[in-house]
């Protein structure tokens, strides 16, 4: 007989998910229900223009990529992955080390904290946050120190023997330049490689999945979902089935056994994003783009609480390093993915272009992740969010 928790945690494992129950917390929000938030709509037009921005101010012919992984692997317009794109004769082994690639560095991108930097020897670039564990990651992979075949460096089946020695030797981890989460990282390595042997293969998965060689981006994620539930540390399972990054808030109410539980994927629908390129490298058109959600990290969400969107009920608790799990936190992610729904449109608007030219993909790169890094700089001498969050360096 069919265990009907089971049936719908796998429920909770849908972008369709995040997205529904993200709205619902916005509605309880505005009901003043969330007893953390307070939300000021109206203020939406003032990120919606710093957003709009932003995009003309880098991308002056609005040709805006997609927010990706790959977006991170370029120093001074030099493409470092794409002296390596060429390595491969078919291109289905081309797509398998870029998945290799693309879901290592991805898991390994939670934050770095504001005083690590990383020093690129190639190139000379000095980089931190996304960026430099963008190049670090890329290097480590290059190394072969994912590989458990020393005379093929380009691939990552080793990755259960990977240690935070490992990483912290390739990230160049020391007392004056500590990284947050090594160990957690490492260990999410292992796990990965424990579930999924070399994560490239999951690019047969994918493509198996295709019909008439297309593909919808919602069932990258779902695929996603399914074979990295195992990797994620002490999280909420469901009638046997792994979560991942999926909460509790009271806000959030139901009937079945999902009662209570706000699912937010965030490393997993980057992931997915970030997989679309090579996907489509392969042959395979990768479809309905925007059934992916707006991303819940703290350059998104702390735009909306730099532009007053959002804003705190008790002014102290910006002061208060708060638990991941806490629903401060969790109503903080879920309001920003419904209230990146809500901006698209209004950027869209002011830049004159249309959902289908510019998906939320764009919006996210251009776009709301970038104005909430400027404005994070104007207002915090280190740039950093406007919350503290304890992490393990698996969520953000």
């Amino acid at each position: 007989m069919p265990n009907p928790d089971a049936q719908a945690a796998r429920g909770l494992l849908t972008a369709a998910a995040v997205r529904e129950r993200s709205h619902e917390m916005l509605a309880a929000a505005l009901a003043g229900e969330v007893a953390e938030w307070r939300v000021d709509l109206p203020k939406l037009e003032v990120a919606a223009d710093l957003t709009a921005s932003v995009v003309r101010e880098a991308y002056p012919d609005l040709n805006v990529p997609f927010h990706a992984r790959w977006r991170h692997f370029t120093i001074a317009g030099r493409d470092l992955w794409d002296a390596h794109a060429t390595a491969w004769t078919h291109q289905r082994d081309t797509a398998r080390a870029a998945f290799d690639l693309a879901i290592t560095s991805v898991l390994l991108d939670a934050g770095a904290g504001m005083a690590w930097r990383y020093r690129d020897v190639a190139t000379g670039a000095e980089l931190g946050r996304s960026e430099g564990l963008g190049v670090a990651s890329l290097r480590l992979f290059e190394s072969g120190a994912l590989s458990a075949d020393p005379d093929d460096p380009l691939r990552a089946d080793g990755l259960k023997d990977v240690t935070a020695e490992t990483l912290g030797q390739a990230f160049q981890v020391s007392a004056s330049n500590p990284l947050v989460g090594l160990e957690g990282r490492a260990a999410l390595l292992r796990r990965l490689g424990e579930a999924v042997g070399r994560p490239g293969d999951l690019f047969d998965v994918m493509a198996a999945r295709a019909v008439d060689g297309r593909l919808p981006a919602p069932l990258i994620l779902e695929v996603l979902l399914a074979a990295l539930g195992p990797i994620w540390p002490g999280r909420l399972s469901l009638g046997g089935v792994p979560l991942g990054d999926c909460w509790r808030h009271r806000a959030i109410t139901r009937d079945d056994a999902t009662n209570g539980y706000m699912p937010i994927h965030k490393l997993s629908q980057w992931l997915s994003y970030s997989l679309i390129e090579p996907l489509e490298a392969a042959g395979i058109a990768v479809t309905d783009i925007d059934g992916l959600t707006g991303l819940a990290e703290y350059r998104n969400g702390g735009l909306f609480v730099d532009t007053g969107v959002l804003s705190l009920a008790d002014p102290a608790d910006s002061g208060r390093a708060h638990p991941v799990e806490g629903e401060l936190v969790v109503g903080w992610r879920a309001l920003t993915v419904a209230l990146l729904d809500r901006i698209a449109p209004m950027v869209r608007e002011r830049l004159g272009v249309s959902a289908d030219s510019f998906p939320l993909a764009r919006v996210l790169e251009g776009g709301t992740w970038a104005a909430g890094r400027r404005i994070a700089a104007s207002l915090r001498a280190d740039g950093g969010p406007p919350l503290k969050v304890i992490s393990d360096g698996t969520v953000f």
